[in-house]
C-alpha cells in the first residue's frame, strides 16, 4: 500500500495486489557474494595454484544462475592488482556495505594459499597469502584470516558465510616459515583452530586445521570447492524442500571430500547462528522439507548419529529422516552418549546437542582432600595452624538458567599442635578437631571437557580445642557462620569421571579472649568425582 489519493491529498490508501510468493521474496533478503581467487603471490616461495581462478569462475556461475543462486551482486577478484592485502580488505568492506538488511545473505569465498606466523604480540595466527605477501615478513604483508570475518561485522546482515578453500598444514595450499613449521612439528597432539568461534554466522573450511587442502587435476578445482559447487547446484538439498542452505552444502561437500581424499582431508565448520534460521544460498523453500537431525557443537565432533539402528551421519553434520517416531543414538566406538526416542514433524530441525544435554550428567559426587587455615600468621600461631582436611562435595549442575550450579560440601580436619602465645615462651600443646559444612551458588562455564564455576558461598565452621595441662584440662568449642566465595573447576576425563579443584575464601567470626574478631579463613582442595 502507498500514500496516494485521487484528489492529491496525502493519507489515502491504495491497495496493491501481490502474490504470496512475491511478498515472501520481498522480505527474504538479497544475496551478495565476494569471490576471491589468488593463484600466485609475487614471492616465489609459494607455488602457483592451478585452479584458484577457475574455482571463482565456477562458483560465480552457480551463484548468478537465475534458476539457482540468483545473487543480486557477485564480485570476483583474481588479478594480482585486485588481490593485494589492501585490495582484499577494501573489497570486504564493499561487500559489508551492500548488505543493509538483517535478512540479506552475505557470502565471502577465498581460494588461495594459507600460512601461519607470529603476529606483533607473538601469538600464532592464520594468514591468507595475498598477491603481495612476503614469505619472510608474513605478519606485516599477508592478511590475517580473522580479518575477513571481522570485516563483515560492519554489515547489518545476520546471515554471513565465510568459505575458506585454504589450509595451514605446511603442504598442499600452504607453506609455513621454517621456525613455525619446526614449532608445530614439536607439538604433541592436535592443534585446534586459533579462532574457535567467529562472530560471522558460519565459517566453512576446506580442511581441518593442519590438514592439507588439495587441488585435483581430474576435478580441475579445489577438491572441496568442486563438491560445494555441486551441492549448490541442487545436489545438496538434503531435506528436499527446494533450497540448499549453507550447512546442507557444507555437509554434502564435506562427506564427498573425505571420500575422494580417502580420509586425508576433513572439511570443518565453526558456527554460531545455526538452527532456527538456516542461511539459504541457492534455490527457494518451495515445500515443507523432511525433518532433520544435526549438530555442529565441538563437543560432539566425531560422534556417529544413528537413526533407527542405521548410521546416518558423522558429526559435525546432519541427516534428513522421515516424519514420525525415531530411535536416536549418538556413539563413538563402544561409547554410547545418547539413546532416546523422538517424534519429528515435517519441516522440524532438531539439534541433537539439545538431546545430549538432557542426558548429560547433572549431579557429581567428589571425594576431596586439601588444607584449611586462617589467612593471617598471628591467628595460625595463636588459634589454629593450617590443617589437612578430607571431605566430600556434591554438585548439582544447570539448576537454573542452564548456568547456575549449586554445590554442597562437608569436610573435617584436626590434629595436634602447640600454641605460641608469646615470642619467647614455650608452645602450649593442644589437640583440635573441626567440621566445615558449606553451600555455594555459582555461575558455571563449560568449554569442551572443562568446566569452571565461581560464586558466593556460606558455611558453618565448628572448632573444638582440647588442652591437657597440669594447670588446665578441658575443651573449648566455637561455631561461626562464614560467608565467602568459591572458585572451582573440573576436567571431565570421561562422560562420568572428573578431576576437580577448588578454592574457598571466607570470613570467620571468632571469639578471642572474650572479644569477637572477624578473621580471614581459606581453603584449597582437589578431588576425584563421579557424575550421574
Amino acid at each position: 500500500m502507498g500514500c496516494a489519493h485521487p484528489t492529491g491529498e496525502k493519507g489515502g490508501l491504495v491497495t496493491v495486489k501481490a502474490s504470496a510468493d512475491e511478498v515472501r521474496q520481498a522480505f527474504a533478503g538479497r544475496r551478495f557474494a565476494l569471490l576471491i581467487g589468488i593463484p600466485q603471490s609475487h614471492d616465489e616461495h609459494w607455488q602457483p595454484l592451478r585452479y584458484a581462478k577457475k574455482d571463482v569462475k565456477d562458483l560465480a556461475a552457480v551463484l548468478q544462475d537465475p534458476l539457482r543462486g540468483r545473487f543480486a551482486h557477485v564480485e570476483s577478484l583474481t588479478t594480482p592488482a585486485q588481490t593485494t592485502r589492501e585490495g582484499v580488505k577494501a573489497a570486504v568492506a564493499r561487500l559489508a556495505a551492500l548488505a543493509t538488511q538483517p535478512e540479506d545473505v552475505v557470502v565471502l569465498y577465498v581460494s588461495a594459499h594459507g600460512t601461519l606466523a607470529r603476529d606483533a604480540r607473538g601469538e600464532l595466527e592464520r594468514y591468507l597469502v595475498t598477491s603481495d605477501a612476503d614469505f619472510h615478513r608474513v605478519s606485516q604483508t599477508a592478511l590475517p584470516i580473522d580479518a575477513l570475518s571481522a570485516g563483515l561485522l560492519a554489515s547489518r546482515s545476520r546471515r554471513r558465510v565465510v568459505v575458506l578453500a585454504t589450509c595451514h598444514s605446511g603442504s598442499g595450499k600452504s607453506l609455513l616459515p621454517e621456525d613455525v613449521a619446526s614449532e608445530l612439528a614439536s607439538l604433541k597432539g592436535a592443534l585446534r583452530p586459533l579462532e574457535e568461534v567467529s562472530r560471522a554466522s558460519i565459517v566453512l573450511s576446506a580442511s581441518d586445521f593442519l590438514e592439507t587442502a588439495r587441488e585435483d587435476e581430474t576435478l580441475q578445482n579445489d577438491v572441496y570447492t568442486h563438491w560445494l559447487i555441486e551441492a549448490l547446484a541442487g545436489g545438496g538439498d538434503r531435506n528436499g524442500d527446494g533450497a540448499v542452505t549453507a550447512t546442507e552444502a557444507h555437509d554434502y561437500a564435506r562427506r564427498r571430500t573425505w571420500v575422494f581424499s580417502q580420509g586425508r582431508q576433513r572439511p570443518s565448520a565453526e558456527m554460531v547462528e545455526v538452527g532456527a534460521d538456516p542461511v539459504v544460498l541457492t534455490g527457494d523453500v518451495k515445500r515443507t522439507g523432511q525433518p532433520e537431525l544435526y549438530s555442529y557443537v565441538p563437543r560432539l565432533d566425531g560422534f556417529t548419529l544413528r537413526v533407527d539402528g542405521v548410521e546416518r551421519a558423522e558429526l559435525p553434520g546432519g541427516a534428513a529422516v522421515g516424519p514420525g517416531a525415531h530411535h536416536v543414538e549418538l556413539a563413538k566406538g563402544d561409547e554410547v552418549l545418547l539413546t532416546e526416542e523422538v517424534r519429528l514433524e515435517a519441516g522440524e530441525r532438531l539439534d541433537v546437542d539439545s538431546l545430549a544435554r538432557r542426558t548429560d550428567p547433572f549431579l557429581s559426587m567428589t571425594a576431596t582432600g586439601g588444607a584449611f587455615g586462617f589467612i593471617d600468621s598471628v591467628s595460625r600461631q595463636q588459634l589454629l595452624p593450617v590443617s589437612p582436611a578430607l571431605g566430600v562435595a556434591v554438585r548439582f549442575e544447570r539448576v537454573l538458567l542452564k548456568r547456575i550450579t549449586v554445590e554442597a560440601d562437608l569436610s573435617g580436619f584436626g590434629g595436634q599442635g602447640a600454641l605460641s602465645l608469646a615470642p619467647q615462651s614455650p608452645g602450649v600443646p593442644f589437640g583440635w578437631s573441626s567440621i566445615l559444612v558449606g553451600v555455594s551458588l555459582a555461575w558455571q562455564w563449560d568449554w569442551r571437557w572443562v568446566s569452571v564455576w565461581v560464586g558466593p558461598r556460606v558455611a558453618g565452621l565448628w572448632v573444638q580445642r582440647s588442652f591437657s595441662l597440669d594447670a588446665y584440662q578441658g575443651t573449648q568449642s566455637a561455631f561461626s557462620v562464614t560467608p565467602g566465595l568459591l572458585l572451582g573447576g573440573a576436567v571431565h576425563l570421561t562422560p562420568h569421571w572428573e578431576v576437580s579443584v577448588g578454592l574457598q575464601a571466607m570470613l570467620a567470626a571468632v571469639v578471642v579472649d572474650g572479644v569477637t574478631q572477624t578473621l580471614g579463613f581459606a581453603g584449597a582442595w582437589a578431588g576425584i568425582g563421579y557424575r550421574f
